[in-house]
């Protein structure tokens, strides 16, 4: 078993220019297997209510169900560093909320540190959860909390005033004490810039290749994103395609079960004759 990852070997990674990896987990079994290949850091992202929960955003995740689903990762990861979202309004009210909410990630779900969206506005958040011993993870550009006031999933920082902005919310995240922050949506130009304006590692999702390492969701990666939302955005790479595996497979079973080929005997309990006379007893 490789040894855990905790956020000062990020930093050591960042600082020898190895690169990062980061994915997403929602349950126990995909946590296992991320884990078991070698991934630096699973993100039990809020982006669960998307992927897992069916809705169009992710806005309606609740930290109760955040919760839940970031022990169900914390029980399977062994080695990588396991990030939990601070869903949307358990940090917006305020650091003493925040850092309530964040306790609970730690206390009661098994993470090892928390995300949050923002920059500038949110420093005051991150400065109050660190200092209570809570590593936090930032998070600048597109920020899917902000998905109505954005006007949806767009590309960020594209203009100067815009990139100038980015680039403070990222070192206001900095200097409140984060030991990381994710880049995404944002011109490869811009990640470049921010990545070497900042000592912290920068984790690029949507950002080019400049960044310290990469995110993605694994569903995107597997090729199972839920049925419907058509073809996955243009920074994500699809490592498989498992989607057309699955319902192979449930066809295959169907039409096995229907057909009578499945179960076979090789399927069956044997039934087998009780045991009789008196057990042996070690006195």
């Amino acid at each position: 078993m490789s040894k855990r990852i905790f956020v000062p070997d990020l930093i050591r990674k960042r600082q020898r220019g190895e690169a990062i990896t980061m994915l997403t987990a929602y349950d126990f079994t995909f946590a296992s297997l991320v884990d078991q290949a070698g991934v630096d850091v699973i993100l039990v992202g809020d982006s669960l209510g998307t992927v897992v929960q069916g809705h169009e955003t992710t806005i309606p995740v609740t930290v109760d169900q955040m919760v839940y689903h970031v022990s169900l990762v914390a029980r399977a990861a062994k080695s990588a560093l396991v990030v939990a979202d601070l869903p949307f309004m358990s940090y917006q009210p305020g650091p003493e909320v925040a850092l309530q909410n964040a306790g609970r990630f730690i206390k009661e779900a098994g993470a090892a540190a928390v995300k949050l969206e923002g920059g500038q506005t949110v420093s005051e958040t991150i400065r109050r959860i660190v200092d209570a011993g809570i590593p936090v993870m930032g998070h600048v550009g597109l920020t899917p909390q902000s998905f109505h006031t954005m006007g949806g999933h767009k590309i960020q920082g594209k203009r100067s005033a815009d990139a100038k902005r980015l680039l403070a919310d990222a070192k206001a995240v900095e200097n409140a004490g984060a030991f990381c922050v994710v880049l995404e949506g944002i011109p490869a130009s811009l990640a470049e810039q921010i990545t070497n304006n900042l000592s912290i590692p920068t984790i690029g999702i949507g950002a080019g290749s400049k960044c310290s390492g990469q995110v993605l969701v694994l569903h995107d990666l597997l090729g199972i994103t839920p049925l419907g939302e058509g073809a996955p955005p243009k920074f994500v790479k699809q490592y498989a395609n498992l989607k057309e595996t699955i319902l192979s497979a449930v066809a295959n079973f169907i039409t096995d079960v229907k057909s009578g080929e499945f179960p076979t005997t090789e399927h069956e309990y044997k039934a087998s004759p009780e045991k009789s006379g008196p057990r042996r007893v070690v006195s």
